[in-house]
């Protein structure tokens, strides 16, 4: 996976995690799209296994939306991901 998209998905564990902990019954969570373009059809680096991360926490995806911009590096998707707890 990479060692930055390990690093995001464990900032993902840490924040679902905390936010359950606190008793939260809805986290908003941004990711950010790791390919370089988003001019072409494919995988989305890393966002899956953010996604994937936030959920083993016990919340399940809700909503999503995205918005494409400039970051430093280029073009990024930006998810806003709406997370609901289970239970």
């Amino acid at each position: 996976m990479g060692w930055i998209n390990n690093a995001k998905a464990e900032t993902a564990t840490n924040a679902a995690r905390e936010a359950y902990a606190k008793g939260q019954r809805v986290l908003t969570f941004k990711i950010i799209e790791a390919n370089v373009t988003s001019r072409s059809t494919g995988i989305m680096t890393g966002v899956g296994e953010q996604i994937e991360a936030i959920e083993a926490q016990g919340w399940d995806l809700a909503n999503m939306a995205a918005s494409e911009g400039k970051a430093l590096s280029g073009e990024r998707t930006a998810l806003v991901c709406l997370f609901r707890r289970r239970g």
